[in-house]
């Protein structure tokens, strides 16, 4: 065995590399022709069976839940970080940061949903239950689950909740971020201080991000069935946030890792650290989504089981198999090696699969909802919106971190990790 006996210090420069302007301007490149492409497939879709402009709506729900877990989950996980501690938040605050920061942006994309909410949600274009039963628009189960649920499924709650939790999630990015540049001013002394005050704040925060998040997820993706009830659905969204943050996160660091100041302080073994803890978010993702369906499969009860069937019914079954695949399996075989979460190039690979992952996922959750598409996977025009309307949505998002990433520098100096990570890394003969 041998280690290296020089010593690092940081770089004078500790801002964001040239590679992220390279990187904002292919994202925005992305994001315009994805954009026409999508416009395309809608008329197509519109001239081929009149759902065009819905599947666009549709597609366009998918992309503000995954560009909602990226900036909210980014939130939530700078949060855990700020509690936890450990020399992984030395490497990823910037990037989760930065993540907290595009909230503006997620929220614009929300308001196209506010907008055509009705085209989207049947309980909120049923305003007469008994008429809408009569003309077969709904079915027994949804008219008495729309009338029930009448006090919190409408257009008013719908709207105030989703506000209530934008200020919410807002009000603690712009306070951890306005503290972490005051923090950066301050003299190292007064790093127990610093400390303290981000763990108060924090601690309370998680729990909120939890309930609030939840309360998002049953809004805008779980009520587009209003029959459907699930304990543990905000648990999902909580840890498929994590899965999906992570991996993220992971890209932009080892994407930065070629350049100052990440190419000095990124370490393998901090590298491994972040592939082992990935790996634990894709172990407990597929615990809690396959318990869910174990327990609920087992009881056999007729207000229940439609959910499934309607996802596996149809050809659906092949889209379930394939995301057990793509979602789980996968990530989960490959983590499992310990070179792999050692090599950039490989952990880079494996982590934008996760994301593609993700949204195969939500695609999954959220199409079937709809009464055309329920246990009856079929081709159109207007479906291949999943395949476009994301892509451009992410793109437009991770054009704006970019610029958000380039704000302030990434690394805080006076953190009291930085001593350690600077350590020579042993290393074998």
């Amino acid at each position: 065995m041998a280690h290296e006996t020089h010593a690092k210090t940081l770089p004078a420069q500790l801002g964001a590399p040239a590679i992220v302007d390279v990187l904002k301007m292919r994202a925005l490149v992305i994001a315009a022709i994805f954009s026409v492409i999508a416009l395309i497939l809608a008329l197509l879709g519109q001239a081929q069976d009149h759902l065009g402009w819905d599947h666009l709506l549709r597609a366009w729900l998918l992309g503000l839940v995954l560009t909602f877990g990226f900036a909210v989950g980014g939130l939530a996980l700078l949060m855990v970080q700020y509690c936890s501690g450990g020399k992984w938040g030395l490497l990823l605050r910037r990037p989760l940061e930065a993540m907290s920061r595009t909230l503006p942006l997620v929220f614009g994309y929300w308001v196209v949903v506010a907008i055509f909410m009705k085209r989207l949600y049947l309980w909120a274009a049923v305003t007469d239950v008994k008429a809408a039963l009569a003309s077969g628009w709904t079915n027994e189960a949804q008219a008495h689950a729309i009338e029930f649920k009448r006090p919190m499924l409408n257009p008013l709650s719908f709207t105030c909740v989703s506000l209530l939790c934008f200020a919410i999630w807002g009000f603690y990015a712009w306070r951890l971020n306005t503290l972490g540049l005051k923090r950066d001013k301050d003299s190292a002394d007064t790093t127990p201080f610093w400390i303290k005050k981000f763990e108060n704040i924090s601690g309370p925060g998680i729990p909120v991000y939890a309930l609030t998040m939840t309360a998002a997820a049953i809004y805008w993706v779980m009520s587009l069935d209003p029959t459907w009830y699930s304990s543990v659905y905000g648990l999902l969204f909580l840890v498929g946030q994590g899965y999906q943050v992570l991996a993220l996160s992971i890209i932009v660091v080892l994407m930065l890792s070629n350049d100052e100041p990440y190419r000095t302080i990124l370490r393998q073994t901090e590298q491994h650290d972040l592939g082992k803890f990935t790996f634990a978010f894709v172990m407990l993702n597929i615990y809690l989504a396959f318990g869910q369906f174990l327990i609920i499969w087992s009881g056999n009860l007729p207000e229940e089981i439609p959910w499934y069937l309607d996802r596996i019914r149809g050809h659906w079954g092949i889209i379930i198999t394939l995301d057990f695949i793509f979602h789980w399996l996968i990530p989960f075989t490959l983590l499992l090696s310990r070179d792999l979460k050692r090599n950039k190039k490989r952990l880079i690979w494996v982590c934008r699969w996760m994301i593609f992952a993700k949204a195969f996922d939500l695609f999954w959750l959220i199409e079937p909802n709809f009464k055309d598409a329920a246990r009856n996977l079929h081709f159109s025009w207007g479906i291949l919106e999943y395949a476009a309307m994301p892509v451009a949505m992410v793109a437009f998002w991770a054009a704006y971190f970019c610029m958000q990433l380039k704000t302030r520098p990434l690394v805080q100096t006076n953190d009291p990790h930085v001593a350690e990570i600077l350590e020579p890394e042993h290393v074998q003969a």
